[in-house]
């Protein structure tokens, strides 16, 4: 499928969390067509060392999503140096497991990062991003069964990881629609799509497990052997980047048994995600909890 990806030349791509994983993948696949890419990490040194895997043309960057303070910054030096943007991939996620963490804004750390941080990113960037580009934000299989909790936002009471992951993910995915509605009743000639990985195996789930001991070796293992490669995860994110055709709105994932593992296909929507009064509330507090107002 990577074969089938367009020419790139000319293009000017930022993927989030590029210094690994599914990032990494689309980033490398990107560059390797032509594209130029912006790795934007929190860790410099890693993405540098991802940078120097990739065959084309990158540069790396340092962006922490889960401080306003750090993606402001980015942003507004990207702007200058990059006054046109062809393509914006918010990939960088973080899954966790264990007690509950918060970000440098005292968001609940998994909020604040795949959601909050890309909402930010994404307003600041507007201006910047070219007639005819996309926004792809990363959704997952949990935001199905996820419900968003407009009193308890942040998870402060009762706080289950998981539950509070599915919830980052629904959130991010509510977003992505509402930011198309919101493209297209401005008339403006951007796309907002969505993607999800299925089951994949990245580095997040293992480190995810890591202080759980004997016991979380154990099921990370196991792990290893319910899900796909990183190389096949990232082939519904590299499809809405960058197969023609495309339109604003839509949603890729596997195709297979329970959109887990298999070629790229439309991918079903939790109905919530969906409900445009969902997306212009959560639109309202996102808004209010980053200090980012656009569209």
């Amino acid at each position: 499928m990577t074969d089938q990806i367009p020419d790139q030349h000319g293009r000017v791509a930022v993927v989030t969390g590029a210094n690994s994983g599914l990032g990494r993948v689309t980033a490398t696949e990107l560059a390797r067509h032509g594209a130029h890419v912006v790795l934007a990490v929190r860790d410099t040194a890693a993405g540098e060392r991802a940078a120097r895997g990739i065959d084309g043309a990158t540069e790396v960057r340092e962006l922490d999503l889960a401080s306003l303070a750090s993606v402001r910054a980015f942003a507004a030096k990207l702007a200058v140096d990059h006054p046109a943007i062809d393509l914006l991939v918010n990939n960088a996620g973080v899954v966790l497991l264990g007690p509950r963490r918060t970000s440098a804004d005292g968001f609940e750390l998994q909020f604040a990062t795949n959601l909050l941080g890309h909402f930010a990113l994404t307003g600041l960037l507007l201006g910047n991003l070219a007639a005819g580009s996309r926004v792809v934000n990363l959704s997952s299989i949990t935001h199905k069964s996820a419900h968003l909790d407009f009193d308890d936002l942040m998870s402060e009471r009762g706080y289950r990881a998981t539950t509070a992951y599915g919830r980052s993910k629904l959130a991010t995915t509510v977003f992505g629609l509402e930011l198309d509605r919101r493209l297209r009743s401005a008339g403006l000639p951007i796309a907002a799509v969505l993607a999800h990985p299925g089951l994949t195996r990245t580095n997040l789930t293992p480190r995810a497990w890591e202080h759980r001991g004997r016991a979380g070796r154990l099921i990370a293992r196991l792990g290893l052997l319910a899900t796909q490669p990183v190389e096949r995860g990232a082939l519904p994110q590299l499809h809405a980047a960058t197969a023609p055709g495309v339109r604003g709105g839509q949603f890729f994932g596997p195709a297979g048994f329970g959109e887990t593992r298999g070629r790229v296909g439309d991918a079903k929507l939790n109905p919530e995600a969906a409900d445009p009064a969902v997306g212009r509330r959560l639109w309202a507090a996102a808004e209010e909890l980053t200090g980012v107002s656009y569209l």
